[in-house]
């Protein structure tokens, strides 16, 4: 039985009138650019997210590239983050001509590893920014202790978690930003990109209201220059039918993971997910594997028909682009050693009883 990675179809197939009513009402209103369900949308999220604002923009890299830049970070200085996470948490840092100062990782829970935070702090560090991968939420208490500390400002890559929580706080409450991703394969997908940034403060909220739009405030009006990053009305129209569901879709993710955690329990050669004591709620926005023989699973699953992929394939310090940071894999025995290993498997909420148990059979079966 073939089983695929994601099917988006399933989705939409129970959406379907509401969401088509959803678009269309918008091409009724005309209203394509910041329209009135962007605004409902920001509201929402930032209920969500237990924080007073959102600022609804182009994808989940631009609301990194907004918050960074929020906290002015620019040329010559440097950002602290995960060694190990999709290539946005450490591009958007050089992409404003800063230098992304890579931290190994926790080796079981794949977040940064926050007893290696304050080591790599310099008098250049503005910002700490921990990436919540796979939808559990980096250990923030720690976090917060050394941004306090050293007077460092928090970034929040919440991009695959959205819903999580920590300690029974969501997950973008608590930086100065949080930073979300639209990307359609999110547990709160659009019909194509979009971000939002959450925020607690009236100032930061203003700030990343102008720098989504050239900078302006008002309206043709510019003292700092900013970027073109709204979110569509017609992706927060889509993503105001799907968000009374994310709770529901995230707790049916969180059944498979159990179901998976019981039947992988002690099968040699094969590593699960960790939850850490503080996280009460992990989304599995993924749910990652890990195997000292990943690429014959990976092999075996792709001839099965079943869907998988590497999250990720290439530490941040073995990326070609940033070879003049003069990393080496020695500094990252735990991101290197994860990119060898980890391999993520299907759990969207639509999956069916037979699929989950077709993916179990043949992962234990590969495994031998």
């Amino acid at each position: 039985m073939a089983v695929p990675l994601l099917d988006l179809s399933r989705q939409y197939s129970y959406l379907k009138d509401t969401m088509d009513k959803a678009v269309l009402d918008v091409l009724d209103h005309g209203r394509f650019i910041l329209g009135p369900e962007v605004t409902e949308l920001e509201e929402k999220v930032a209920e969500l997210s237990g924080v007073k604002f959102g600022i609804g923009v182009a994808s989940g890299t631009d609301a990194l590239l907004v918050a960074l830049r929020a906290c002015d970070v620019g040329p010559g200085d440097e950002v602290i983050t995960t060694d190990f996470s999709f290539f946005a948490s450490a591009g958007t840092i050089s992409r404003l001509g800063a230098n992304p100062v890579l931290v190994d990782i926790d080796p079981d829970t794949y977040n940064i590893d926050v007893n290696k935070i304050e080591s790599a702090i310099t008098d250049k560090t503005k910002v700490i920014m921990p990436v919540h991968l796979y939808g559990q939420i980096a250990d923030m208490d720690m976090i917060l202790k050394i941004a306090k500390k050293h007077n460092l400002k928090v970034v929040e890559d919440a991009a695959q978690a959205i819903g999580a929580e920590y300690k029974e706080r969501p997950a973008g409450s608590f930086g100065d930003y949080g930073c979300y991703s639209f990307y359609p394969s999110k547990n709160l997908g659009a019909g194509g990109d979009g971000g939002m940034v959450v925020t607690n403060t009236l100032e930061n909220y203003k700030l990343c209201r102008s720098l989504r739009a050239h900078g302006e405030n008002p309206k043709y009006y510019h003292r700092i220059v900013g970027y073109n990053s709204r979110l569509a009305t017609i992706q927060a129209a889509m993503l105001l039918v799907k968000l009374p569901y994310l709770r529901e879709w995230s707790e049916k993710r969180r059944a498979h993971a159990k179901i998976y955690n019981d039947a992988f329990e002690g099968i040699a050669g094969i590593k699960r997910p960790v939850v850490a004591s503080y996280s009460n709620f992990h989304i599995y926005n993924q749910y990652t594997l890990a195997s000292n023989k990943r690429d014959a699973i990976c092999e075996g699953l792709h001839k099965a028909g079943i869907g998988n992929c590497i999250y990720y394939p290439v530490p941040f310090h073995a990326q070609d682009c940033f070879g003049s940071l003069g990393y080496n894999s020695s500094q990252f025995p735990a991101s290197l050693k994860a990119s060898k290993e980890v391999f993520s498997i299907p759990i969207y909420p639509e999956m069916t009883e037979a699929e989950q148990s077709e993916v179990i059979k043949t992962v234990i079966k590969l495994s031998k």
